[in-house]
């Protein structure tokens, strides 16, 4: 796991001083060694910090140079198949000088050029420069793995081109993306393509790109799509499970593969619990576990991490998180670059702390609910299209806009405004932060005059990742794994274990598990009446304790809304100032009053706290 770095200037020599300088604004992403290579012209420079996992000597250095000295490549990531790949290429004559990861996917390349991304199982983000030759143009290829798990961001302008695994390593953007701004108050996160700096965007999750270093023009383009679901409709769950839990086996097996020591985080629910369970089978020492704890609070589950880590004999660590984690903000500031409203990210950069002193590489259980059909709002969506379906689309429709009229945080307000498109589609209506029309009372009246027709934008891309569903679970299932699971999710996991210096590995995102469940599970195998996750729990019943509630759904919880309040919402009133002229500033206090007097608006709050933190670090400037 690594920081990565790069420039391309077409009119001027590379400045190595300022591409250090970049690349050293990443060094909790590497800390152990540092790289930089210009090419000859000096209008190319790479630059690379590394985190130590495989071939800790000095012979897995980057940015690494090919033996004939036309290719160099900077990666961000692993090959957990770099091992049977390395075969490969040895029968076609291919010999090798270290023990990397990278010198494997340097050496596919060069055998199979853009095709080397269909053999890859692994994590990545990477640049691989081409120098050309009398037939071939030089250029300059990208890439990112098909879940998006390592991210890469990039400035494209006519004579500069910049790329590197956080935006603050990024110098050519000036002021807000406010088209992003609305994204974000919605769901949270940025997503997609969209950065919240201006002249900034995002290579997507599952896409390539490669630069004419003669012309400079830029092609993007998706190398991997989702499998269509075509599952056998009678299948039985009992053999579904079993090619599962084989495969899960086997993800994990490759993904405990390091020279330095590997752990999991474990937070007891289902998810994680399995990859305890598939960790201790396939490794040959104990395993080691990691949880943070919430004591005195209703969220506190960590006697449920206590009975899987007993049951598998795990050498297993807990770190208690005080009454106000919100104190922690200010040790993640630095590293939040673009703004996540998802609060899940101080406990995980808290047992990112506590596992980094113990291990280098961590396990954990993120994709289970997006591949099996693990979130609660399915059976309420399904259930609510049971009992509310007959009633007639425009006066369901109209039942919700008055709903969403209610004050922001009033009980039962945004499970009624979620209707407005139906019962099926409320995870694309409703919202924990900023519906449709609580964005209209956030932002200022001149703003919306300006960008009112094109509000509803998030909701229409969330709607069009929908509809590639072939029925209503397969949708909701799509949807989250095109949306939340990489801009937010994985985003959150590798910003709060990356500012450790800890490298995450997801078993479940293993891409033939994603396409297995995806393609061959019926949705029915996935959430049948109340019941979610049955492929997963038919495991659970063969792998874990029988005292182990199977049914809860958890992750690493934190009581927002107490927190704030006990705050008396100072924070969230210290960063108001630093909010974007866009949003009007009385309604950001009627929120904290309702806050105060007991209304739910936490998240909204902490959403528009981690807007503001973004913007004071001069991220995004103005």
């Amino acid at each position: 796991m690594c920081g990565i770095s790069g420039l391309v200037d077409f009119s001027a020599p590379v400045d190595t001083g300022f591409l250090t300088h970049q690349r050293d604004t990443m060094i909790h992403r590497g800390p152990d060694d540092t790289g930089v290579w210009v090419s000859p012209d000096h209008r190319i420079g790479l630059a690379h910090r590394r985190l130590s996992i495989l071939d800790l000597s000095s012979a897995g250095r980057q940015p690494m140079v090919s033996a004939d000295g036309r290719y160099v490549i900077v990666f961000n990531g692993e090959i957990y198949n770099f091992r049977a790949l390395r075969v490969e290429l040895e029968r076609l004559g291919f010999t090798f000088h270290t023990e990397t990861d990278t010198e494997v996917l340097l050496s596919a390349y060069r055998a199979w050029g853009e095709a080397c991304l269909a053999r890859l199982n692994g994590m990545f983000a990477f640049a691989i420069y081409n120098a050309g030759d009398a037939t071939t143009p030089s250029s300059l290829f990208l890439a990112r793995d098909r879940a998006g798990k390592k991210p890469l961001y990039y400035a494209h302008q006519v004579k500069r081109f910049e790329f590197a695994s956080e935006l603050k390593a990024i110098s050519t953007h000036s002021g807000l993306d406010f088209n992003a701004v609305n994204y974000y108050l919605l769901l949270g996160y940025v997503p997609h393509d969209l950065c919240i700096a201006a002249g900034v965007a995002k290579l997507p999750p599952a896409h390539a790109a490669r630069i004419d270093l003669a012309t400079g023009k830029m092609r993007v383009w998706r190398y991997w799509v989702l499998p269509e679901n075509c599952p056998v409709l009678d299948a039985d769950g009992e053999a579904l499970a079993d090619e599962v839990g084989t495969l899960i086996e086997d993800a994990t097996r490759l993904r405990l593969v390091a020279d330095v020591p590997v752990g999991v985080l474990l937070s007891g629910g289902l998810d994680s619990s399995l990859i305890v369970a598939a960790a201790a089978r396939v490794s040959a020492s104990p395993v080691q576990t990691f949880t943070i704890t919430l004591p005195g609070s209703g969220l506190d589950e960590s006697a449920y991490a206590r009975i899987v880590a007993r049951h598998f004999g795990t050498q297993h660590h807990e770190l208690p998180i005080a009454d106000s984690g919100l104190a922690t903000l200010e040790e993640l500031a630095p590293f939040v670059d673009e703004p996540i409203a998802d609060s899940s990210l101080i406990p995980s950069f808290i047992v990112s702390r506590l596992t980094r002193k113990h291990v280098t590489v961590a396990l954990g259980g993120d994709g289970g609910d997006e591949l099996f059909g693990g979130y609660s709002d399915y059976p309420t969506s399904l259930s609510d299209q049971h009992r509310f379906g007959w009633v007639p689309r425009p006066l369901l429709s109209n039942l919700a806009r008055v709903a969403a009229r209610l004050p922001a945080g009033i009980k039962g307000r945004n499970r009624v405004a979620s209707w407005r498109g139906g019962p099926l589609q409320q995870m694309i209506w409703g919202s924990p932060y900023f519906d449709v029309t609580l964005r209209k009372r956030l932002f200022t009246p001149d703003y919306l005059a300006s960008c009112e027709s094109e509000l509803d934008e998030p909701e229409q891309w969330l709607l069009s990742l929908f509809k590639t569903g072939r029925d209503p679970v397969d949708s909701m299932t799509r949807t989250h794994f095109g949306s939340i699971l990489p801009d937010d999710f994985l985003v959150k996991v590798d910003r709060a274990s990356m500012a450790n210096s800890l490298e995450m590995r997801t078993p479940f995102l293993d891409y033939r598990l994603m396409e297995f469940a995806f393609n061959r599970i019926p949705s029915h195998w996935k959430v049948l009446g109340q019941e979610t996750r049955q492929i997963q729990k038919i495991l659970a019943n063969r792998m874990l304790p029988r005292d182990l509630d199977v049914n809860r759904k958890q992750g690493f919880s934190i009581p927002m809304d107490e927190w704030l309040r006990a705050d008396k919402c100072a924070r969230v009133r210290d960063c108001i100032s630093s909010l974007p002229d866009v949003i009007c500033r009385d309604e950001v206090e009627r929120l904290i009053d309702g806050q105060m007097r007991g209304r739910a608006n936490g998240s909204r709050l902490y959403a528009l706290l981690m807007l503001g933190m973004a913007i004071r670090n001069n991220t995004c400037r103005q």
